[in-house]
Parts: C-alpha cells; sequence; structure tokens
C-alpha cells in the first residue's frame, strides 16, 4: 500500500484504473458511499484537490491522477487513553489497521477511567509511530476471545468499513474447540439470540432474540479429551453467538463455563483466526491471519 501517505494532514491516493471516467462526485457518493455530512465538510472546505490543484466535484478521475483528502478529524482520537500494552499488528497502511487481541482484555473500555482494553494498547502504537490519527474498532471480541480484530484510522473508512460489516462484505473466520464429538462435517446453526432474564451477561436462544447463522466445518476430533476442533463464519454478530449456538448443541465451547463448558482451559476456545474483505481504498483482497497467542497452548496441537 505504498501508494498512500500523509503529508500536512492531508491523505494522498492515486486514482486507480477502476475509476477511471467517474467524477469526484460519484467516487465519494456513489462508489465509497461516504458519509453525507462528511461529503458536505469537504466540498464546502474546497480541500479535496487533484495533482495539486482545487477542482470541481464534475472532474473527471483518470488513472495516474494524484487525489487529496483532508483528514480533519485528529481530534476524535483525544479522548482514548495510550497505554503500553503490546498489542501485536497483524497488518497496517494509512487507512486501517488489523490487531491481534489477547485473552482477558476487553475491545474497549468497559466503564470510565479503564485504560487497558485494546483500543487503548493499539493507541499506544499509533502515538509510537508519530501518527496523529483517530482509532476507531469495526467490530468487537469477548473479553476472553483472541485474534484479529479490524479498526479503522479516519472517518471515511470507518464508515466504509462499517457498511462492509453490516453488508456481509467482511469475513471473519473463528477457530474453537467444542465438548463432544461431532459427527457431521459440516453445518448450519440458525437459531435467533436473545437476552438471558435470569443472568445480567448470558445470552441464549430465544424466539423472540435477534437472527443469528453460524456455519460451521469440523476439522479434527480428538477422540482422547472428546473434543472437536471446528471452523466457524457468521452471517450475524451477536453477542456470543458461537458459544450460544453450540451451548444449545449440548456442545459447549471448551472452557466456556458461563455457557456449560467443563474449566478444561482457563477461557472459552474460541480464536478469531482470520478476516478477509475487499481494501476500501485500494481495492485489493485482503486476507488477515492472526496467530495463536495462549501459552500454554490451546490449539496448536490440535490442527
Amino acid at each position: 500500500m505504498e501508494d498512500f501517505n500523509l503529508n500536512n494532514q492531508n491523505m494522498l491516493i492515486n486514482v486507480l484504473h477502476n475509476w477511471n471516467g467517474l467524477t469526484l462526485e460519484q467516487l465519494f457518493r456513489e462508489r465509497w458511499k461516504a458519509p453525507k455530512k462528511l461529503v458536505h465538510e469537504w466540498r464546502m472546505s474546497k480541500e479535496v484537490k487533484l495533482n495539486g490543484h482545487p477542482v470541481t466535484w464534475s472532474t473527471i478521475l483518470q488513472q495516474g491522477d494524484m487525489l487529496s483528502i483532508p483528514i480533519m478529524d485528529t481530534a476524535e482520537n483525544a479522548a482514548v487513553q495510550a497505554t503500553n500494552l503490546e498489542i501485536p499488528i497483524l497488518y497496517e497502511d494509512d487507512w486501517l489497521l488489523v490487531a491481534n487481541k489477547p485473552a482477558g482484555m476487553d475491545t474497549h473500555p468497559s466503564q470510565p477511567g479503564d485504560s487497558h482494553s485494546l483500543i487503548n494498547g493499539v493507541a499506544y502504537h499509533l502515538q509510537q509511530t508519530g501518527q496523529i490519527c483517530m482509532i476507531k474498532h469495526i467490530h468487537r471480541l469477548d473479553q476472553d476471545t483472541t485474534g484479529a480484530v479490524l479498526f479503522a484510522k479516519n472517518r471515511l473508512v470507518g464508515s466504509m468499513l462499517d457498511r462492509m460489516l453490516e453488508e456481509r462484505e467482511i469475513k471473519r473466520t473463528y477457530l474453537a474447540l467444542v465438548e463432544g464429538i461431532l459427527h457431521t462435517r459440516e453445518g448450519e446453526i440458525k437459531e435467533k439470540i436473545g437476552r438471558d432474564r435470569h443472568h445480567a451477561t448470558r445470552r441464549r436462544v430465544s424466539p423472540t432474540g435477534q437472527t443469528a447463522v453460524t456455519h460451521y466445518r469440523v476439522l479434527n476430533r480428538d477422540q482422547k479429551r472428546n473434543l472437536t476442533l471446528i471452523s466457524c463464519t457468521l452471517e450475524s454478530g451477536r453477542t456470543h453467538q458461537i458459544r450460544v449456538h453450540f451451548s444449545h448443541l449440548h456442545h459447549p465451547l471448551a472452557g466456556d463455563t458461563l455457557y456449560g463448558g467443563k474449566r478444561i482451559f482457563k477461557r472459552q476456545a474460541l480464536h478469531a483466526r482470520k478476516i478477509e474483505f475487499i481494501h476500501p481504498i485500494s481495492e485489493e483482497n485482503m486476507i488477515i491471519e492472526a496467530p495463536f497467542m495462549d501459552k500454554p497452548e490451546i490449539f496448536d496441537a490440535n490442527l
């Protein structure tokens, strides 16, 4: 992604072949589907430039042109306290990054004053690398789930990734160890999920809940320990979805005591292994894998 860089708080973008013939207006509104408020700000500021010069929004783009977009959102990161948590960064460019979340850590602060969440660690990384930009998580993982979490570095890409997630254009693949032996090679769980009235943090399968679909595939069966290693993808992103669905099938995740699993491990055996999406700006196919971090290992011996 060497074509993208910051210059005086403006983002420089080489116009792609795929954008040939589009007007500046069409790029923002139709292809990027940028927020109307943001487009209005940029139009009024007259700071959007092509090849270093202000242009009208009817200007037609050609491959090789250099587009300059103002960032204008650096203040939004001021509320995120930077904390050195040694967060592994799996991928990064000027627009977004993917971090590998450890177990026992929230994705974002759960209460005022909390400064030991993943986003605090990512903010520290940005600070140490001299990056003055906002940071926004696009999705979350449970406190004791490890793996890949996607972040945006500005409002434009934040809104684009939010839409992509909503329209299921971001694919996340999870690995889980469930109790018992699953005999079917693959399957689909379509059970609605709602809150559990009797437990503040737990969810349950409920006919009045939100639609939730989990696809799974068996990777390995550990007969000796009576565990099955599975790969999962979601059509929805409900709280605790994988945990609730497999508990409902009487195959709770190993270590997931909240949903009936035995304390085989110190946490539920769930890892966000891979994230795949088309980069919203470069339009490259992104496939980013998250290594395991557990010590002692939970998954490695089973792969």
